[in-house]
């Protein structure tokens, strides 16, 4: 062993001792350098990276109902009890990242401005302002809002592609409403996916504590470099547990550059259905890799079937990036953009294939709502996710519309209309009256109310 050597295995061993023991340096009398180096800081770069990192507040107005026995709508029928619903406030808190001080862009998570009335931004000289939804992407929990652009700070963005296993990151900021918080630890894996969290997961996990008001923070590397959004903990107990999961900044720029863009995120279609690789099926197709995604089912004049894709073929990888399962090519396919190419390599029968697909438009079973009735004029309509409750799914509300002054919100379900219970469109078509009033009962979240539409 070299003498260089045993100076740096001396002086890293020295340096953890002083970075962990710090409060006994005074006391124990031990050095403020090490070989003429100063010991191991992450001030220098918080205090740069700290004020790009924001306080988030929001207020939603909620309609509820005095009595508990009114939110059931058998009771009020029964008895003939008109509906009784007063105005409540419901306040909520997260954080934010600023990412463009030049446009005032602050990103975020979207369930932590979901649905809100009002939004305020908290910077850390301690100015409030108010800000204004840009817009969102609920699949994938990423929302944008905008500040007045006066003397902030943003955080540069990194490659997330190549954080490694290992690497130190720091996460930034606002848990239990506390005010700006710093954590540190480690990633502790990529590419996590199937977690349930969101429609769409690519999740940089780490051991740096991660709580709720955290969402929508910062986690950066050493270099005060945005890598990833602050999402969500795995907290069996409540608590943190070491666990937290991050949207890497790959993916949240191109998601904030098609927001910018369009409005939404205008998400491409392959046209294949796939299922995880089952020892059973890695026996039934002969096969000596069980990491992939078999395709199951091929839509006709899909992007998939002109590219000559087949049920029983199993994508093992897009664009160079290893498919290991369904959720890893359902990510990959639902960040591209209609017309991009998507490089995929396949076995067939044990023959390694490659192809080129070009990604297509997501046809959406959607209805525009003024076809309906003039009081839905300026929504969207479609059928929830299997995961919602069933009923049909308030997309986009435009604000100037009746709609919204009535307090109908992006994201509501419509379970029952004039007192018929509705499941879908259809349904719901055959219980309106274009030119009467109509009565339906929204769930929102765990809250439901009754709005009247004339």
């Amino acid at each position: 062993m070299t003498t260089q050597l045993v100076k740096r295995l001396l002086f890293i061993i020295v340096s953890f001792v002083l970075f962990f023991f710090a409060p006994l340096s005074k006391a124990t009398g031990l050095p403020s350098y090490v070989e003429g180096q100063p010991l191991p800081s992450l001030a220098p770069m918080l205090e740069h990276s700290m004020p790009a990192v924001v306080n988030i507040s929001t207020s939603t107005n909620i309609m509820v109902n005095d009595n508990p026995l009114m939110q059931d709508p058998v009771f009020r029928q029964f008895f003939n009890v008109p509906s009784q619903l007063r105005q409540q406030q419901k306040n909520s808190l997260g954080s934010g990242v600023i990412i463009d001080s030049k446009l005032g862009l602050v990103l975020t998570n979207n369930h932590v401005i979901d649905k809100a009335d009002k939004i305020s931004v908290t910077l850390t000289d301690g100015r409030q302002l108010s800000a204004t939804l840009i817009g969102t992407d609920s699949e994938a929990d990423v929302a944008i809002i905008q500040i007045p652009a006066e003397n902030l700070t943003m955080l540069p963005i990194a490659d997330s592609s190549q954080l490694r296993v290992g690497d130190f990151v720091v996460a930034i900021g606002n848990p239990f409403g506390l005010g700006q918080t710093v954590t540190s630890g480690i990633v502790s894996a990529l590419g996590r996916s199937g977690l349930g969290i969101e429609g769409y997961e690519d999740f940089i996990q780490t051991d740096a504590s991660i709580n709720p008001g955290n969402s929508g923070g910062a986690l950066v590397n050493l270099r005060g470099e945005l890598v990833g959004m602050n999402t969500a903990i795995l907290a069996p107990t409540g608590g943190n547990v070491g666990i937290g999961f991050a949207i890497p900044s790959n993916m949240v720029v191109s998601i904030k550059d098609s927001l910018l863009k369009h409005g939404e995120v205008r998400r491409g279609l392959l046209g294949v259905t796939t299922q995880d690789l089952t020892p059973e099926l890695v026996k039934a197709f002969n096969l000596k890799s069980k990491q992939g995604a078999v395709i199951s089912r091929i839509e006709s004049n899909s992007p998939a079937a002109k590219a000559g894709l087949e049920p029983g073929d199993i994508i093992v990888s897009a664009n160079a990036r290893p498919i290991k399962n369904s959720h890893d090519i359902r990510n990959v396919v639902g960040l591209m953009q209609v017309g991009d190419n998507v490089e995929l390599e396949y076995f067939r029968d044990n023959e390694k294939k490659q192809v080129t697909a070009t990604i297509g438009k997501q046809e959406l079973a959607q209805l525009a709502g003024g076809r309906l009735h003039h009081g839905l004029q300026g929504t969207v309509l479609s059928i929830p996710l299997k995961s919602q409750i069933e009923g049909v799914l308030l997309e986009k509300v435009d604000t100037t519309a009746n709609a919204w002054r009535v307090g109908l919100r992006p994201g509501d379900v419509i379970v029952s209309a004039n007192r018929y219970r509705v499941r879908n469109v259809e349904e719901l078509k055959q219980v309106v009256d274009p030119n009467g009033a109509l009565l339906i009962n929204i769930q929102r979240g765990q809250e439901g109310f009754f709005v009247v539409l004339k």
